[in-house]
């Protein structure tokens, strides 16, 4: 069960050269500044999933937010623009029963949508916590030590018949990509776009809630 609260304090700093305190950002390994907004993906939602990647200063911001469409589930992809090691998923979420009943987490899955999400391994899950603040979740570094994406899936809420999402952010640490990588890893994004609205599958996950 993760541990809910405003995630500004007790965290460390990276173990690089790179400095990364700015005026929008809490902790020195908020990762904001490393993911691709641009390309960021909401399948099944009301808006941008862009909208929901904020500054360190505006998370607790409620005046932009994305809302599940079709019913109560939804998937969103972050691209990264360096390859990262996540050490916390922050999430902001609900009110109270828009809250989703959990979180699950997939590591470099570059196509991925509700058809076949359930082919697909888990690489972290979480319930989560209604609340007002913003929750932190503790990934297990070892499984998101080079990461070029996440995708977040949010299978049902806590009885609404939508789910909201204000805020998700990452801590963690980064380094710059080699020069040969791939350079076409997030051509497909475009593709999940034409994707929402989509009716999402009922069925839960078979694997353990950590």
């Amino acid at each position: 069960m993760p541990h809910q609260h405003d995630a500004h304090c007790g965290h460390e700093s990276t173990d690089h050269d790179h400095d990364h305190d700015s005026s929008d950002l809490g902790p020195k390994d908020n990762l904001f500044s490393q993911i691709d907004r641009d390309n960021v993906v909401a399948l099944n939602a009301s808006g941008s999933g862009s909208t929901v990647i904020k500054p360190w200063h505006e998370r607790l911001d409620e005046a932009k937010s994305i809302e599940s469409d079709a019913d109560d589930q939804m998937i969103i992809r972050i691209p990264f623009t360096s390859s990262v090691k996540l050490r916390s998923l922050l999430l902001k979420t609900g009110p109270t029963d828009q809250t989703p009943s959990k979180v699950v987490l997939f590591s470099n899955e570059e196509s991925f949508d509700f058809e076949d999400i359930a082919d697909k391994t888990p690489t972290q899950e979480f319930v989560v916590a209604q609340g007002r603040d913003v929750g932190e979740y503790s990934l297990r570094t070892a499984k998101f030590s080079n990461v070029s994406s996440i995708s977040l899936f949010f299978p049902q809420s806590q009885g609404a018949d939508t789910t909201q999402i204000y805020y998700v952010g990452f801590l963690g640490h980064w380094t710059e990509r080699k020069s040969s990588a791939p350079v076409t890893v997030y051509e497909t994004q475009a593709n999940l776009a034409d994707h929402e609205k989509i009716q999402g599958t009922d069925g839960g996950l078979s694997s353990p809630q950590v």
